[in-house]
């Protein structure tokens, strides 16, 4: 069975993955992923007939086709279940809606209905996939992949903000809109991109949602330094982004004797002063995604996965790993939700209690976060007067998604490289290259200003344009670079948000995506300056001048 899947930076050969997927999906994930994102797109003509009508759609369609929508992005949902579950689903939901809109619909997404074994699925999904239709000219396909990768970035961050109870209904309706788009062959290639660049708005409105979201139900981010090393006692590791999980976990295990570490993209939750005040909230553990094998191996404590990225779990730690919300693998203990979106984590609490932790504490080793936008403004005076009397030259954001492939050491030592008068941004996994080293300082100031999760690329805009507003200049007259890396498809959404605010001259790296045809390439470099990352020594030059 082969398969076609190219929407990480991973993708093999830099063209895509066929025989099965770098990041661990067999072509079967793959098939009845492109069969469910396929389902998507016929649920979303059907509503978008609807909201055409001026009706609304129910929110349980509407997180159902954003968790689908999650749940296929890279490394989130290996578990073949939960894939024919959602496939079940979906064509119930598409028949609800198929009765409501009771209109002569033509499109071949809508009018098909699921087989009802697996088998039949899996020969179904292959008219589903990215190459199903070797006519469409390549470009229209190149966009509507890229859409098609920024809604999955939209939802993951929509998802994490719905959790706690926020969300946008522009951003719900749109999901509807732009699945239906991808559907529509009368659209030309400018209104493809078109929308393209309205999924870019619709991920700085979703980022804005999720940092509103975060802000007042944590409280604001403030700096707070962090043990990176580890303490004696029984521990469990929370890794991907959903502070609610985190603090769930927290309120159970108070007072039980249990450390509690982030990991990766929860690293930032230790900024904000609702999750930060728990006492067992340690440290963090380890470092970026992709090194979670050899970093879980046979360690005495528990790991909670509660989004992406998952890797396949080693069988030396397979029964001591938990996955919940659409986080999945096959024979890993799953923890799901009640009707509130509450949990019980007693399992993986009496497991981490019966592992024993580690014996002795390591030296504390200590590393800053909690630069969000507020934090960071608090400093505008100063950061301000800094420039105007040339203490600080220039800023950087570097940052984005980590990733395996040989090339990223480039951050590392671009970061390593940048001038002492400068100060740099940073957010999302990839500043695990360079955040452990030490930066110093600047006018009074940290060098290095950890502004949060990949979402808080909204965090780094909003500081960006306050500095703008304060100069009189636009945010592309600033002595600002942005260097970033990119991996799965949140990244994509950041990229997209960043375009739509009209911001120009992005440094794009490791690689650029398989996805973007050369003709949407060029649209890309000459509307917005993006440029492909070279060395770390040739790109400060020409940024430097």
């Amino acid at each position: 069975m082969e398969m076609f899947c190219y929407q990480c930076e991973q993708t093999a050969f830099g063209k895509g993955c066929t025989k099965g997927g770098v990041c661990g999906k067999t072509p079967e994930i793959a098939a009845l992923q492109d069969l469910l994102i396929y389902q998507l797109k016929g649920i979303s003509i059907y509503a978008n007939k609807l909201i055409e009508k001026g009706e609304k759609i129910d929110k349980e369609v509407v997180k159902f086709v954003e968790d689908s929508l999650f749940m296929t992005l890279t490394n989130v949902n290996f578990n073949s279940e939960d894939h024919l579950k959602a496939l079940k689903k979906s064509q119930q939901i598409k028949e609800v809606l198929r009765e409501k809109v009771n209109a002569d619909v033509k499109n071949e997404e809508a009018l098909y209905n699921l087989s009802s074994t697996k088998e039949e699925m899996l020969l179904d999904a292959k008219g589903a996939g990215i190459m199903y239709d070797e006519q469409l000219d390549g470009d229209i396909r190149s966009v509507r992949e890229t859409l098609k990768y920024g809604l999955k970035g939209i939802a993951a961050y929509s998802h994490q903000a719905r959790f706690i109870n926020y969300n946008s209904d522009e951003v719900d309706d749109f999901y509807f809109k732009a699945l239906s788009s991808m559907t529509d062959d009368s659209l030309k290639l400018e209104e493809l991109i078109g929308c393209l660049m309205k999924a870019g708005k619709m991920s700085v409105k979703v980022m804005e949602v999720l940092d509103k979201a975060n802000n007042e139900k944590y409280n604001s981010p403030t700096p707070t330094k962090v043990n990176v090393n580890i303490k004696k006692g029984p521990f469990i590791v929370v890794s991907g982004h959903d502070f609610r999980d985190l603090q769930m976990l927290l309120d159970q295990t108070e007072g039980k004797g249990i450390n509690i570490y982030t990991h990766g993209e929860m690293l930032p939750a230790h900024g904000y002063p609702e999750l930060n005040k728990y006492s067992h909230l340690v440290g963090n553990f380890g470092s970026a995604w992709q090194n979670q094998q050899k970093e879980f191996d046979s360690i005495p404590g528990c790991i909670l996965m509660t989004t992406n990225c998952l890797m396949k779990p080693r069988d030396s730690y397979k029964d001591r790993i938990f996955t919940t919300s659409v986080v999945g693998f096959d024979e890993i203990k799953h923890i799901d939700k009640d009707e509130n979106g509450n949990k019980d984590f007693s399992e993986i609490i009496e497991k981490a209690l019966e592992l024993g932790g580690y014996e002795e504490d390591d030296e504390v080793k200590e590393i800053l976060v909690g630069f969000g936008h507020k934090a960071t403004l608090s400093n505008a005076e100063a950061i301000i007067n800094a420039v105007k009397n040339g203490q600080v030259k220039h800023f950087f954001l570097i940052g984005g998604c980590d990733g395996a492939k040989p090339g990223r050491n480039y951050y590392t030592e671009f970061a390593e490289k940048v001038p002492k008068d400068a100060i740099i941004l940073t957010l999302a996994c990839g500043k695990y290259r360079f955040n452990k080293l030490e930066f110093g300082e600047v006018a009074g100031l940290p060098r290095l200003l950890d502004v949060g999760q990949c979402n808080d690329a909204y965090s780094a805009v909003r500081i960006a344009l306050a500095l703008a507003d304060a100069f009189g200049c636009g945010i592309n007259d600033l002595p600002l670079s942005l260097i970033i890396s990119w991996y799965e498809q949140k990244a994509v959404a950041d990229l997209l948000a960043l375009l739509s605010l009209g911001v120009k001259g992005i440094y794009l790296g490791p690689s650029l995506p398989a996805f973007l045809s050369p003709n949407v390439l060029k649209y890309l470099v000459d509307n917005f300056d993006i440029k492909p990352i070279s060395t770390p020594d040739e790109d400060l030059k020409e940024i430097l001048g």
